[in-house]
């Protein structure tokens, strides 16, 4: 375990869903691993006149459904409850800040974090008023929730005015999809083995699926939901990052801007949309009525914040292609969706079938690798191979190779108990870079302003289904076909 300074670590949203799902729980289980120092404080900032009291009462309801039974020990939580301080602030208010400024004045010198787990539309306000009360300090941090703008100009923007005030060394935009133990196994089975390297190329891998499919709706989220879409809320950030994960070049070493630079050259490498390609290579949808794990659910349209004539897309099937030698002419399919018939994270390696099969055919179709890496809702990696079925006959059968991530006794770190570890170490590999950012920007602007002027709605799907027909219909004219159709 790496230990860490003294830090305050400051939640601006302290009392909202992300606050309670993720940010407490993780600093729970890092109090109980021992990590956190015994002068660390965690100083939730809500408008809500909550008390100190009021809001432990509040918090322990919600986080408490989220910290798994096996890991949650009551003397514990009174223990971690201590580190945790409530003050009402309006992020629009002088005043409040000044109010804050006094009480981190009087505590010793320590690192500070800013984390900003609210509306991006408040990040430049908060960073201007942290700013003139003069709680910005050479050795603070803050934290950018996404989804950073609603596109290149409004991401500049807000990018400009925190960089105001903070350098880019101090500011962590943060992707929480880069802190699962699977896709740092993934880097780890990439850049820490011999095997893979000669098969990590074009020749030897057929495609590349990106799958991030979701059971659940818009879960009361609508009115934002409705002005985000999965395009500004899943494709720009998760799917981005972890494409570039798959296709990046190894780096000179694990420092931060050594990875975060191999990173930035996959996107800029990305084969650009036009409104041409978007018709062919890009597929948007709409969840309708329909059934997910046995009950019924209303389409789209019928939840609670949605216009009656909305265009927001819901699924997101794209083709890409990326412009250099390594993956010349290889597709990379990604897509994510709401309402889909499963709930996984992965993605999919499909390496090349042979040239030529000595075994006789078998039922189970060809002889065809792929390695598995997932991230939910199991975090794991497996390979798939061929071998021979016991008996006389000379016929093949699949096998796997399963590093189970999950399967030891050894809990694993969630991904924002390292973030946020890392946050307070300095380290900044794990996040995303201004000019990343603004790369990922520029490829999906294409994509929204061909769609944006459209008149024609999503394609529809039933919800419970893996999406729309178009969906299918764009991997398999390429004669591929989406992983569970195998």
């Amino acid at each position: 375990m790496i230990t860490v300074e003294p830090f305050d670590l400051l939640i601006f949203g302290g009392t909202g869903d992300l606050a309670a799902r993720k940010l407490i729980p993780a600093l729970y289980h890092r109090h109980c691993a021992r990590q956190l120092p015994e002068q660390a404080r965690i100083i939730a900032l809500g408008r809500k006149d909550l008390g100190r009291e009021g809001y432990l009462e509040l918090i322990f309801d919600k986080s408490r459904t989220h910290i798994t039974d096996r890991y949650f020990i009551s003397s514990q939580w009174q223990a971690f409850a201590g580190r945790i301080e409530y003050l009402q602030l309006d992020a629009g208010s002088d005043a409040d800040f000044e109010n804050l400024a006094n009480f981190l004045n009087n505590a010793q010198e320590r690192i500070r974090i800013f984390y900003l787990s609210t509306s991006p539309d408040l990040f430049a306000g908060i960073c201007e008023r942290l700013a003139r009360s003069k709680l910005a300090q050479s050795s603070s941090r803050v934290v950018l929730e996404k989804p950073l703008g609603r596109d290149l100009q409004s991401a500049d923007l807000i990018n400009a005015c925190v960089e105001s005030v903070f350098s880019e060394k101090q500011i962590y935009r943060i992707d929480h999809y880069l802190g699962k133990e699977a896709v740092q196994n993934l880097m780890a089975i990439r850049f820490g083995n011999s095997i893979f390297e000669p098969l990590w190329s074009h020749g030897k891998i057929r495609d590349v699926q990106i799958t991030l499919a979701e059971k659940i709706g818009v879960e009361g989220r609508g009115e934002f939901y409705d002005s985000t879409g999965a395009l500004r809320d899943m494709v720009q950030n998760h799917l981005m990052q972890l494409l570039c994960i798959v296709a990046m070049e190894p780096p000179i070493s694990m420092d931060a801007d050594n990875v975060r630079d191999e990173k930035l050259k996959v996107i800029r490498s990305l084969d650009p949309f036009t409104p041409e390609s978007v018709n062919v290579n890009a597929v948007r949808g709409q969840y309708h009525a329909g059934e997910v794990d046995g009950k019924s659910v209303t389409g789209y349209l019928d939840e609670p914040g949605i216009g009656a004539d909305s265009h927001t897309e819901t699924f997101i099937s794209l083709k890409a292609r990326i412009n250099n030698w390594r993956w010349s002419g290889v597709p990379f399919y990604l897509r994510t969706g709401k309402r889909m018939h499963e709930y996984v994270s992965e993605v999919v390696i499909n390496f090349y079938s042979l040239p030529h099969s000595i075994y006789p055919s078998s039922e189970h179709g060809e002889s065809v690798n792929r390695l598995y890496i997932r991230l939910q809702p199991q975090e794991n990696i497996e390979l798939h191979l061929m071998a021979k079925q016991a008996g006389e006959k000379n016929l093949l059968k699949p096998v796997k190779l399963d590093l189970d991530l999950a399967g030891t006794d050894e809990r694993h770190l969630d991904a924002y108990e390292r973030l946020l570890m890392d946050v307070v170490r300095g380290n900044q590999t794990l996040f995303v870079r201004r000019d990343e950012l603004n790369a990922a920007w520029q490829w999906v602007e294409p994509i929204m302003n061909t769609w944006d002027g459209s008149d024609k709605a999503p394609e529809p799907y039933r919800a419970g289904t893996s999406g729309p027909a178009a969906a299918r219909d764009l991997i398999t004219r390429d004669g591929r076909c989406w992983i569970e159709d195998y």
